[in-house]
Formats: structure tokens, sequence, C-alpha cells
């Protein structure tokens, strides 16, 4: 069998593989969580259901007049909230489904354990499994800043490692022309400072929201009407605070919170030059559908980063700014994944 017919057999028979196919719904499923996270978090309802991992010791929450009365008597520091507890717990549930989802995965690697996402499977149910103990932390600890961070931190780490196993079963490296071969191969350290620089600016990004410092600056370009306000950096990321009675709301001052937003601001100026010359180079390298559509998400999420300051953070904006994190994120490791499978026309496959 030649080259080419080989690569078509392969394409035909990966959309029939079931570790595939779940890998790819559990990327699905993995950004619905991320998502439900957001909602949860921007709602205030982190702390809708005190305990763990039921809510007011129920499978779901309490909804019947009794129910609240009883659990309003079992946690009288935590009156019940209605509409905080089905926001929690329909975030907990789907984090369960995509927990059950990738242990399923993984016992359909071990029957190809020489596969090489055999141990990225498992790696992925012990990162799931860390980001329960993070749920689970983040109400125990009052949304202690530092857990709500990495606990979106894990929520990322755990899509991109989903994208990558889809991408491992289904793409197979795919001949180019000579001169195309050798301008992607010189993207390759730009692209990985790219990802670098977004995976820092999620990390900007989620102390920014732990902290409840996304509306420290009310106007934009400016902050506080000026370029640059006055700022307290080291009570802003003193990430070795100690864990407070309550983090509902935020417990920094507004120049700590000034500090977290405008170096967030500086990151997302950072993120863009990057992006869009990686952008502009890999539309002269001949990949100008991928350059296009990364450059659209780039945009995306630059306008959906100003707007949740112009217009006051609302809802919808502000969780669809949480989903284009990771979709920037996913397209960089796409790209950075495809330049490291392509071959030169003038080589055979090993």
């Amino acid at each position: 069998m030649d080259v080419e017919s080989d690569i078509t057999e392969l394409r035909k028979n990966y959309k029939k593989d079931w570790r595939f196919r779940l890998a790819l719904i559990g990327t699905g499923l993995a950004l619905v969580v991320i998502v439900l996270g957001a909602f949860t978090r921007l709602t205030h309802a982190g702390l809708g259901c005190p305990d763990w991992p039921g809510c007011y010791g129920h499978l779901l929450w309490p909804n019947e007049g009794h129910e609240i009365a009883a659990a309003n008597l079992a946690f009288p520091d935590t009156p019940v909230e209605t509409d905080k507890t089905w926001p929690e717990m329909v975030h907990r549930y789907f984090a369960g489904m995509l927990l059950l989802l990738v242990a399923g995965l993984t016992v359909m690697f071990w029957r190809r354990r020489g596969h090489r996402g055999f141990i990225q499977s498992h790696i992925l149910l012990g990162l799931i499994v860390l980001q329960a103990a993070f749920g689970m932390w983040t109400v125990t600890l009052k949304l202690w800043p530092q857990v709500v961070t990495a606990h979106l931190l894990g929520g990322m780490a755990t899509v991109s490692l989903l994208w990558m196993l889809v991408e491992r079963l289904r793409y197979r490296k795919r001949v180019i022309p000579p001169h195309e071969f050798t301008a992607l191969q010189k993207l390759r350290p730009l692209a990985i400072a790219a990802v670098v620089a977004v995976g820092i600016q999620i990390t900007l990004g989620g102390w920014t929201s732990a902290n409840y410092a996304a509306l420290a600056c009310p106007d934009f370009p400016t902050c506080h009407n000026q370029w640059w306000p006055q700022t307290d950096f080291a009570q802003g990321f003193n990430v070795a605070q100690q864990i407070g009675p309550n983090y509902l709301g935020g417990a920094l001052e507004g120049d700590a919170r000034t500090a977290i937003h405008m170096t967030h601001r500086i990151g997302a100026i950072v993120v863009t030059l990057l992006v869009s010359l990686l952008c502009l180079l890999a539309w002269c390298a001949g990949s100008r559908r991928w350059a296009q559509g990364l450059f659209a998400v780039l945009c995306l999420q630059v306008g959906l980063g100003i707007a949740n300051v112009v217009m006051s953070l609302p809802l919808s904006i502000a969780v669809a700014h949480n989903a284009g994190a990771a979709l920037l994120l996913l397209s960089l490791l796409t790209f950075c994944y495809r330049i490291n499978t392509v071959q030169a026309a003038n080589r055979s496959f090993a």
C-alpha cells in the first residue's frame, strides 16, 4: 500500500474508533464544564452549596419549602439561596460526567497499551481527579483565590489534553512542499512563545476573577481616567496570603485589585502582539486558512475583554470571554501540533 492510500485508510478508520469519539465528546464536555464554572463564579454561586459533594445534604439541591427550612436549620450561617444552589450542582454533575467519560476512555486504552495515547489518558484521569479535589477545596476554603485560580487552570489543562488526544487519534503526518515546510518550522519558537503567553494570560485572568478585580478599572483604555493609576502589586500578587474566613466578593483593597487588572491588560497587549505576528507569518508561510481563523478568535477575545470593562461585566459576555480563552489556547496548540507532524514532500514517512 502506498503512502497516500495508507493515509486514506487511516482517516477512514479513526472515525470508527470509539476512543476518538469519546475524546471528541470529552473535549466538548470539558468546554461545557469550563463555561459552567465561569457562570457559577460570575453569579457568585461558588458557595451556593456550603457542603461537598452534596448540596445542603441533598443529591441535587433543596427545592421544596420544608427542604429549605431544614437546610437553613442545619446551616444557619449560610442560608439557602435557590438562585445559587442549582448552578453549583449542575457544574458538579457535568464535571462528574467528564470524570466517568475519561475513566471509560482510559479503560479502552488498556486494550492497546502501546498506543501513545495510553499515558496521556492516564494523565487526564489523574488531572480530573485532582480537579475534583480542587472543586472540594474551593468550597471548604471559601473561594480562596489560589485554589480558584488553580481550578480554572486545571480545567484549561483538561480540555487541552483531551483535544490533543483527539488530534493524535485523527491527524496523521501530511506532506507539504519543501519551502512551506521550512517556513513553518521557523515559526515553531514563536508558536510556543504564543502558547506560553496565552497560558500566563489565562492565569492572570483567573487571578483577576478570583480576586473580583475585573471592574477595578471601570473605564477603557485608561483606568480611573489615568494611564497608570495608583497600584499595590505587593498585595495584589501576594500568593502566600493566609486562608481567610470567606473570599466571596474579594478581600483585597482597591489599589491591589487595580494592580491585578492592569497586569491583565498588559498581558492582553503582549498576547495580541505575539499572536498577531504569528498569524501574519503563518499567512506568509502558506497557512492562510489557519491564520485567518486564529486572528478571528484573537479579535473576538480582545473585543470581549474590552466589552467586559465598558459594559460593566455583563454575564453573557464575561462567560463568553472564558470560553474564548479556551478556544484561543486550543487553536494555538493545534497549530503547534501540526507543525510538528508535517513533513517535506521530498521525505518519506517513517
